[in-house]
């Protein structure tokens, strides 16, 4: 294989311009990344433009951009709720850039989110989610679901108890934790599951889901999801890696993720 090249592009969105990172491959199928948070195209810890090069190294194309004010990109930063022009904008400007025949699109935490919701529209073929965002937060504490989670494992730990005898604990915190844990799983009204829900269904999008065991956000996405699990089950596939690292960012992680989103690019 030749010498990867990766270049720097500006293109339009909106009356903005968004600046993006190509690593060119020779495929004709091509994988966008989106970014999470407020995070810049090269991701936590390099986290992205690693993954990019793996992927890329493997005959396929990959895309990464930074939305409207955030990072390298010009305008205003609206959050992930208002990323639909951004996505869409990165799909056209991709495809024609690359003369690709089929797009995947992947994206963590609120990115996946924002893929699930503006994918389709903006003329994804297939999506990759991972860790999606779908419990609003309240206070500073995890969402119940993971708490219970996190209290289920360290009451199988000896050493847990022990610290509790000792005084090792703060109970101020554990009544605050205990509290949390009783709340309900998800937001009243399920606003955002709902929305990813109803969209997915609409749009019949093929996707996959890519869980971090331990994550809270993939904990508490994973206990909200059980309540759609008999409409969507049959045709959304999910892969649970046993880790606690929201992005992935271990050596062992890393190299799955990547094993994951090529397999997925690569199915027929």
């Amino acid at each position: 294989m030749g010498r990867l090249m990766r270049r720097i592009m500006a293109f339009a969105c909106a009356g903005e311009t968004l600046l993006g990172t190509l690593d060119d491959a020779a495929g004709r199928t091509g994988l966008l990344i989106v970014s999470g948070g407020n995070e810049i195209r090269i991701g936590a810890h390099r986290g992205m433009a690693l993954l990019a090069r793996r992927v890329a190294e493997q005959g396929i194309p990959v895309f990464r951009f930074d939305r409207r004010g955030v990072g390298d990109s010009t305008g205003t930063n609206a959050g992930f709720l208002s990323s639909a022009p951004d996505i869409a904008a990165a799909v056209a400007y991709f495809r024609q850039e690359a003369a690709l025949e089929r797009l995947v699109a992947f994206g963590n935490c609120d990115a996946a989110t924002a893929l699930a919701l503006f994918g389709a529209d903006a003329g994804v073929d297939q999506l990759i989610l991972a860790n999606p965002w779908i419990i609003p937060a309240t206070g500073d504490l995890p969402a119940p679901a993971a708490i219970r989670a996190r209290y289920a494992a360290k009451l199988r730990d000896p050493r847990e108890w022990l610290r509790l005898a000792r005084g090792g604990v703060h109970l101020g915190k554990l009544y605050r934790g205990l509290m949390k844990a009783l709340q309900p799983n998800v937001d009243r009204d399920q606003t955002l599951l709902r929305r990813v829900s109803a969209t997915l269904d609409r749009a019949q999008t093929p996707s996959r889901i890519l869980l971090a065991e331990r994550d809270n956000t993939a904990i508490a996405f994973r206990d909200a999801w059980k309540t759609l699990a008999a409409l969507h089950a049959h045709r959304i596939p999910i892969a649970v890696y046993d880790t606690a690292s929201h992005s992935f960012a271990g050596i062992d992680e890393s190299h799955w993720l990547a094993d994951q989103i090529v397999m997925a690019v690569r199915e027929p």
